[in-house]
């Protein structure tokens, strides 16, 4: 099922809602107030969560409410995706997470950022903390592109608050069955497409961490609730365990390397394995 309004925008962003009515008020309605008249959202909605289906059918008549699909059946991220990609016309599209806060003028920005710089792929806006920023880590990979941009560049960026051209995925087609963005990102980038957040960071608050302002993880039961598909994914479960894998993966992504030659398919696996072999002992110990 789906509605649609028209529009000549040259930018679509895409929000997947499920099953968190207190984030998506917050979170979609920020989302529509921050984007510019030249900015469509849609929204995908998994499930059939009563609570949160209000709260999108409540924004509905919002003018930059372009499209909305609802799923009655919860297909997660992937398909999703795949079908924003394939039915959205801008020339830069983009998703924002239902637990994340949009500044004002992101859109523009980024915009802008790619206009100057042809090869630019998915540029995208910080969600760690000024606490995580570690400059021996970040500042050997903030480079330096045409228009005065600079990037913390990374193989890969959350999936949350970026954009990305069409040319991009035009090359890279669908995400592939068993593909994360994450490995979607690399692919890309090993194609010579770069990718980083946007230097100063535009910031996206992740109301998923607990240092946030409008977090909703407050105390162990609250992460018991609604985990985050990453704290299922590396077994946290409590607060403090959650805690400890956000201020690691801001790490990571400061410190990954941005060698083509690290990011090989048979390197990756091994790097993958070692890393489960990991969480399976953190969450035994």
């Amino acid at each position: 099922m789906g509605t649609s309004h028209q529009s000549n925008a040259d930018v679509d962003v895409l929000m997947l809602t499920h099953q968190r009515p207190e984030y998506t008020r917050l979170a979609l309605g920020r989302l529509l107030e921050s984007v510019d008249h030249r900015t469509n959202v849609w929204v995908w909605h998994n499930g059939s969560d009563e609570a949160t289906l209000g709260v999108v059918h409540s924004l509905r008549e919002h003018p930059r409410f372009h499209r909305f699909h609802h799923s009655a059946q919860n297909l997660r991220l992937r398909e999703p995706t795949n079908w924003f990609y394939r039915e959205a016309r801008g020339a830069l599209l983009g998703k924002v997470d239902d637990d994340c806060l949009m500044p004002d003028g992101w859109i523009s920005k980024l915009r802008a950022a790619h206009e100057a710089n042809p090869r630019f792929g998915v540029i995208g806006c910080w969600r760690f903390q000024d606490e995580d920023y570690d400059d021996a880590l970040a500042s050997p990979k903030i480079k330096e592109f045409a228009g005065g941009w600079q990037l913390l560049q990374n193989f890969w960026i959350e999936g949350s608050g970026y954009l990305v051209k069409r040319d991009c995925l035009t090359a890279l087609g669908p995400i592939r069955e068993r593909e994360s963005f994450t490995s979607y990102c690399i692919r890309a980038a090993r194609m010579g497409w770069i990718h980083g957040w946007v230097v100063p960071f535009i910031r996206q608050e992740h109301m998923d961490d607990p240092r946030a302002a409008h977090t909703g993880i407050k105390v162990d039961a609250d992460l018991t609730r609604f985990r985050p598909l990453s704290a299922k994914k590396d077994h946290a479960m409590t607060v403090a365990e959650w805690d400890a894998q956000l201020r690691r993966s801001a790490r990571i992504v400061q410190g990954a390397p941005i060698d083509p030659a690290y990011w090989s398919p048979w390197r990756q696996r091994v790097r993958n394995f070692l890393s489960r072999a990991r969480a399976r002992s953190r969450s035994r110990s």
